[in-house]
Formats: structure tokens, sequence, C-alpha cells
């Protein structure tokens, strides 16, 4: 009977193989007194700074251990925006550039439409959960960040961030209660532009005046018909244009620029709505419920066919629409910038301006210095600055600005719009408004009372006392959250 033979041992400089359960019992036993002297508690005062160095070391760890896949998740960072589909297109050709350079890094983009973004953003800071870095709008920072701790501190930042590349008016204008709250990615201002080729066939000038706008209005309807006006009156254009001219004349804005209260007096207020109705009346821009008859009066100017054949031949407007709007016109028609529009004696220029959009690093991010160099990387970078063009308007970041002033994305218009707000900034005649101006409620209710005037539901002096007496008590709820 044979037996079988009792193999022989060898050595080996081979590891002894082990099953799965043994191997991942060895892991646990290794990371766990690993991760605890990297981060543990007990062993580490509880900082953010801490955390993030703990964070970085626990990567390193994780690494070495050979799990990639958890290391690579300590480096990823989110990045929230909305947009259209140019944006969206050049901001993941950015993100590539930047993850080019950077290999240890990972940008998770989250990006959708404009509708809904708010919403979901507000959810996630309540819950603590936002991205990394965000794209806001300006207004929101007195939603988001009233006492100036909403977001994170960028001052902590400056050795991520060239802070040199913008001026003092730019970073005070995103900073609160001392707090840089986020870095203005571009400026934009509310302008006057005029469809210079219907002028010229009514046998006008681009007015320089109010009163040469008003007066335009009859000659419009006398050259081309009932549905010609001087300019498109959507509601929200009209009503901040004449308060431009209420503001002009009294001196003062509806909303104190530094507190939430109602600045304008009883007759600046009378006076704002009264404007809004005589404009009308004079046939100088569209009535509400023409407007609402074509389709909605929401509807935005540069899908208004009477907008694309000149019929409709102004637009008060942010210079930052002006790629949309030359895009719909004819080839008959010329756009062109005119002079700001002033009463005789003002008080104020009335121009409103302020940031297009922020970036803005969430409070609650345990990669604050990498989400700096990624935010430095979008708005100050060379690079960064060609594949992004003018998605979000022109750079308010000096180097980025210069790169672009040849680029032919940038049309002539664009580029004198921009050099005219540069100058009405330089000389001081651009006041910062207060963010709660532009706040969705109050936005909201502004709209609403002068709809209800458009349509004959309530007279001017009711419409002005609804301002003063509704308008304070809801900046008082707003100035409170």
């Amino acid at each position: 009977m044979s037996s079988t033979p009792t193999p022989v041992q060898t050595c080996s400089t081979e590891p002894p193989k082990r099953s799965a359960s043994e191997s991942a019992q060895r892991r646990r036993l290794i990371l766990r007194p690993t991760l605890a002297s990297f981060a543990g508690p007990s062993l580490w005062p509880e900082t953010r700074s801490t955390r993030r160095r703990l964070l970085s070391g626990s990567a390193a760890a994780l690494a070495w251990l050979g799990l990639p896949a958890l290391a690579n998740a300590a480096r990823t960072l989110r990045f929230s925006w909305w947009g259209g589909t140019a944006r969206h297109n050049a901001t993941l050709k950015a993100i590539a550039a930047y993850e080019a350079r950077h290999p240890g890094v990972r940008i998770k983009p989250e990006y959708m439409g404009t509708n809904g973004y708010l919403e979901k953003l507000t959810m996630q800071i309540v819950s603590g959960t936002e991205p990394d870095l965000m794209q806001i709008d300006w207004a929101w920072l007195a939603m988001f960040s009233r006492r100036g701790d909403g977001f994170a501190d960028l001052h902590s930042l400056r050795d991520h961030i060239d802070l040199a590349q913008y001026g003092e008016d730019d970073l005070r204008m995103t900073t609160v209660a001392g707090r840089l709250n986020g870095m203005p990615v571009s400026f934009t201002a509310r302008l006057f532009f005029w469809n210079a080729a219907s002028f010229e066939r009514a046998g006008l000038r681009i007015p320089a005046t109010w009163d040469e706008f008003i007066a335009a209005g009859a000659r419009f309807r006398q050259a081309f018909g009932e549905r010609a006006y001087p300019m498109d009156g959507e509601i929200y254009d009209a009503l901040l244009m004449t308060h431009a001219q209420a503001f002009q004349r009294h001196g003062q804005p509806y909303v104190h620029p530094g507190e939430p209260r109602i600045a304008m007096s009883q007759a600046a207020l009378l006076d704002w709505v009264t404007q809004y109705r005589a404009l009308v009346a004079a046939r100088a821009i569209t009535p509400l419920p023409y407007r609402a008859s074509l389709g909605g009066a929401r509807k935005a100017t540069e899908q208004q066919p009477d907008w694309v054949v000149g019929n409709w031949a102004g637009n008060y407007t942010w210079d930052s629409t002006l790629p949309a709007r030359l895009a719909s016109l004819d080839k008959q028609q010329r756009l062109e910038l005119g002079p700001f529009l002033t009463v005789p004696g003002a008080r104020a220029s009335g121009i409103f301006g302020r940031p297009a959009m922020v970036l803005a690093i969430g409070r609650n991010s345990t990669q604050r210095e990498a989400a700096a160099g990624f935010l430095n990387f979008l708005l100050t970078d060379t690079e960064a600055a060609r594949i992004l063009g003018m998605v979000r308007g022109l750079p308010t970041a000096a180097g980025a600005a210069k790169v672009l002033e040849g680029d032919p994305r940038l049309s002539p218009l664009q580029l004198q719009a921009q050099r005219a707000i540069a100058e009405q900034r330089r000389a001081g005649r651009i006041d910062m408004p207060s963010p709660l101006f532009e706040d969705a409620r109050f936005r909201k209710f502004m709209v609403e009372v002068f709809e209800l005037l458009a349509y004959g539901k309530i007279d001017e002096h009711e419409a002005a006392q609804r301002l003063r007496a509704d308008g304070a008590g809801l900046l008082a709820r707003i100035g409170k959250r």
C-alpha cells in the first residue's frame, strides 16, 4: 500500500498568502492605531485647521496601506454652479485643465440651470452639506451670511488667493462684518442700450435725456405702428429704470445700503411709481398687459419677435445680458450703448451696479486650502481665462481681464460697456446698493406692487404706501434671519 509522500518544505521570499478575511482583519488592526494617531480626538485639539492637516495625513496613510480609493476621496472637491450649456462646457474644460496640473485633486462638478439652484443650495447650507466651492449671486450674501460667518473667510486663505488682482472696492462688496465671504467673478451694471437703426428709421437720435426718451414714444407709434415702442418695459427692468430716476432726483435709494430699512421718503416713492405710469402713458415702454399677451409678462426680451426686428428699440439691462440680446437681432438692427439718462441737477447718478456673481468656499469645507487654490485658478489663471472666456462676464481679476480684452468672443459693445462702467466706478458714481434690494422675497414684493399698478388694481398713492409700509415690514423680517 503506497502512501502519499510528505511535501518538502522550501524557503521562499514570497510572503505567505492570506485569505481575504485574514487580510481584511490585518488592515483593520493596522488602520485603527494609524488613524487614531493622525486624527484621534483625544490627542489633538478640535480645530478646523488641525482637522485639515489630519485628513491630509490620513490620506497618505490610506495610500500607504494600499487603499487608493479612500485616499483619493479625501482629495475630492465639490464645485457647484448654475448656467447654460456654454458655461457648463467651458467650466468642465477648465476643471479638466486644473486636474491635469494637479493629479492629486479631483473636482466633482455639480451644475444645473438657474431654476431650482437657490433652493437646492439653501437646503445644503442649512444641513451643512454645501459644496467646497460654490457660485452664488452677490445678493445671497445677505441671505446666508448676515453676520459674515456663513462662508469661509478668505482673508485666512490669502496665501492661496492672489488678492492683489482685485481693487479695494471689489473686495469691499464681498466683505461682510469684516470677513471676506467670496471673490467677485465679474462686475455688472444696468445701462441703456438702444437699437440705433430703429431710431434712424424713425428720424430720431438715440435719447440723451429723459425728455427725449419719453417723446420718442409718439414718434415710434407714428413711424412703425401700434406694436412699436422705444423700449421694452419688462416689469423688473422698468421698476429699476424708474428707481434710477427717483434716486437721481431725491438722492435716496429705496433700501438703505447699510441697514434693513426704507431710505426713500414718501415723496420719492410717489415720484418713483408716478414716473412708471408716465412712461407707460407716453408709450415710451411696453405696457405690462400687452407684454403678457405675447407669451407671458416675464418672457425674455431676446425672445420677443418685436425686439428681433427692431419694433422694440431699447433695453435697460445688465451689460452681462448683451450676448443674448445681440445674438437675437436680425441683420438690419444695430445695438449701441447710450448715455446714462440723468435728470437736470441730479443728486445721485442712480446707476445700479454690483458683482455679477461670487465664488465662495463653504464654511463646512474640510479642504479650504485646496478649494482656495482651485478658486484662484478659475479667476486669475491665464489658461483658465482663455478657456472660460465671457461665460461669467468680463473677469474682475486684472490679469484675466487683460487676457480677454483682445478675445474675439468679447464684442466691441461689451468692451465699450465695461469701459463705461469702469469709468463710472473710478469717478465714484456707482454706490454700493443694499443686497437686500435683490433678496428673492423683496424682489418678488416690489414686482407684485408694480404689477398691481400696471394692471390698474391700485393707484400711485396706494403703490407708494405699500412700498413704504409693507416694504419696511418685510425688510425687518428679512434682516432678522
